[in-house]
């Protein structure tokens, strides 16, 4: 955790970073209004490319080690780094995660969101629940003076509350004119432990969170992750600046779910 410098950025830095965030969440959030059943994953990503074309942008992820996308599109039981395809159909009670990374003027904005489609059913809803929870809970110890570790620890001890697993392989990172920088950012950790947080410090902090098994594997196209066990997974992700008071969020969007989703036979508030 934590190793290589880790840029601080000030300035006319923080404006351009905070620029391509802002526009690496629009294209997000107008990519995920076009999910829906029927639709094929190359089609949700022509939006995105076609957004990114008409805002002055290009993909951070397409060619990035070879990656043939533009987006990332992963489904139910596939954990990230999914690819478009023609022949992928989106059903009725899918979740979908869709991950955008863009470059504008030299720099990267990055974030990720997991989309229910139609009906989901209730446990993989507190999911998702469960996993943007963490992500904000993370997002808080982004503070100045804190260790990295803090915040690792607090996504790792949310999913944990939740008996979820945290996927270890695949993890957060620094961001900035380059889609990853150090450090790294793994989503389990121990408070106290790796490099002190600084003011200027730009991060891209997201859990990935399997409903079962923590195990995944790498399918034969050496990209596409998938749990085990074929259970769910969900994946959130900001872009944060750490600041000498509160973080603030350079992918700014509304909140999956305000507040935790309703199971049946609970109560308004989501108690027994």
């Amino acid at each position: 955790m934590g190793e290589g410098k880790i840029h601080i950025r000030r300035g006319p830095e923080v404006e351009m970073a905070r620029e391509a965030g802002h526009l690496a969440a629009e294209i997000l959030r107008l990519t995920s209004e076009s999910v829906r059943p029927g639709i094929t994953t190359l089609e949700v990503e022509e939006v995105a490319v076609g957004l990114m074309r008409e805002r002055n942008c290009r993909s951070a992820f397409y060619q990035y080690r070879k990656f043939p996308g533009h987006i990332c599109i992963s489904i139910n039981e596939e954990v990230v780094h999914g690819i478009a395809s023609a022949s992928r159909v989106i059903q009725e009670g899918d979740i979908v995660k869709i991950d955008i990374g863009i470059v504008r003027n030299g720099w990267v904005g990055d974030n990720a969101v997991t989309v229910p489609v139609g009906q989901v059913d209730p446990e993989t809803l507190q999911l998702l629940w469960a996993t943007e929870e963490s992500l904000h809970v993370g997002i808080a110890y982004a503070r100045e003076g804190r260790r990295l570790g803090d915040l690792c620890s607090a996504i790792e001890r949310t999913v944990k509350g939740f008996r979820y697993s945290v996927v270890e392989e695949f993890v957060g990172h620094g961001v900035g004119r380059k889609l990853h920088e150090p450090p790294q950012i793994p989503n389990h950790g121990t408070p106290g432990e790796g490099p002190k947080l600084r003011a200027g410090m730009i991060l891209a902090i997201e859990p990935m969170v399997n409903l079962g098994t923590k195990r995944v594997e790498i399918l034969s196209d050496n990209w596409t992750v998938k749990t085990l066990d074929r259970k769910p997974s969900a994946h959130f992700e900001h872009m944060i600046l750490v600041t000498k008071g509160d973080p603030e969020i350079l992918t700014p969007r509304a909140r999956l779910f305000p507040s935790k989703p309703v199971k049946e036979g609970e109560g308004a508030a989501g108690e027994p």
